[in-house]
């Protein structure tokens, strides 16, 4: 299908050949005569790139583009100034109103389309779903550091994405994140690089911008493991704004919350529908998990959203029988993960989910079924 182009212009006659120019190759118009129009043919039409002249009457282009940004539904479409003003200053009023690119009149042509197809293959792998209603989130958390939490959130997120639910992984612990590592993602600041904005500035736009795809088929927001970044969970407003829009970009999303009852996650479990517990069949791990439960419970959160997985990493002694573990625990045990070591460090070292890697293994078959469990419970069909 034609991408579509917005164009917005008070004067007709650049309405025309602008619309002419690009017509001739394949784009598909809509046109736009001043600000208002532009706003409600954006809001009816969804343009895939808006080219938009900043002086006209009823309400200039930089108005139009704070609207469009503090849009939700509107904020991830790109926007080219084009305009005759050529100062300086005018350029930085532009993108500080949160256009992309700039382009004065008169342009030639060939620039004016060089710029149109480059910008939408700049924000083609950025640009978010269509907003329509929220995902069903479902937030990962570990009894204790070690047991696995990661391992199981990427795993999950992938199985789930075979069964082609469109899936976001957030990693949503900054200067902690290991999701990036484990998956051999090079865009490791993610969360950090919006973690400090103004939570009005945080729209689906600028979000989508720091998700990567992975080859597994998830979209992941990863969080840099690098120790200086870790204050930025403090900032838990923007953190939960920024779930909340990733919640509008897909249909589940998976959290990484990491270990515990932090400031933060007791905000984000909030938002969450259901949950999976990590620990593993050890004593410590098992009491710290019953100390897990008992803090979400005293947040009003039910343990009947809740599953419980025990990740086993090796063969030992120490851990307990599954019986033995429900029965500390008072719940069931929803998924014992055999020992796969060998398998874990080859998933990691390749930046592949243990699910795709080896498909045919025992653990592969583990984490699909949770991934089909959770898929039930949470009530979303398989397309």
């Amino acid at each position: 299908m034609a991408e579509k182009v917005l164009i917005v212009d008070d004067d007709r006659d650049t309405l025309k050949l602008v619309g002419l120019i690009l017509q001739r190759h394949g784009y598909q118009i809509v046109a736009a005569s001043g600000g208002n129009m532009a706003l409600a043919k954006a809001a009816t039409e969804r343009p895939d790139i808006i080219l938009l002249d900043v002086m006209m009457p009823d309400m200039d282009g930089y108005e139009v583009t704070r609207r469009l940004r503090a849009d939700a539904a509107l904020s991830h479409i790109p926007i080219v100034m084009f305009t005759a003003k050529t100062l300086l200053d005018d350029k930085v009023a532009g993108f500080e109103a949160g256009a992309d690119d700039y382009l004065t009149k008169p342009t030639h042509p060939a620039e004016l389309v060089a710029h149109v197809k480059a910008l939408l293959a700049r924000t083609q792998t950025a640009r978010p779903a269509p907003l329509t209603e929220h995902a069903r989130i479902v937030g990962i958390i570990g009894a204790k550091g070690g047991v696995g939490t990661t391992t199981v959130a990427i795993n999950v997120a992938a199985a789930v994405a075979q069964t082609g639910t469109d899936t976001v992984l957030g990693d949503v612990r900054p200067g902690n994140g290991s999701t990036s590592l484990m998956l051999n993602i090079s865009q490791s600041n993610g969360i950090a690089a919006i973690a400090s904005k103004p939570v009005g500035d945080l729209n689906q736009r600028l979000v989508g911008q720091q998700l990567a795809s992975h080859a597994s088929g998830i979209r992941v927001l990863p969080a840099a493991a690098t120790p200086k970044e870790a204050a930025l969970n403090s900032n838990i407003a923007q953190i939960e704004q920024i779930v909340k829009v990733l919640s509008a970009m897909c249909k589940l999303l998976l959290l990484d919350l990491g270990t515990g009852i932090t400031d933060g996650n007791r905000r984000l479990l909030q938002l969450c529908d259901h949950f999976v517990l990590v620990t593993d069949q050890t004593r410590v791990s098992l009491l710290q998990c019953k100390s897990l439960m008992m803090d979400m419970a005293s947040l009003g959160l039910s343990m009947a959203k809740a599953d419980i997985v025990a990740v086993n990493r090796a063969p030992s002694s120490n851990q307990l029988p599954w019986s033995t573990a429900e029965q500390m625990l008072g719940q069931r045990v929803s998924l014992v993960v055999t020992p796969a070591v060998e398998l874990a460090y080859q998933a990691a070292d390749v930046g592949t989910p243990m699910v795709l890697l080896r498909p045919d293994s025992l653990t592969a078959d583990q984490f699909r079924k949770l991934a089909t469990d959770l898929l039930g419970k949470l009530r979303l069909s398989n397309p």
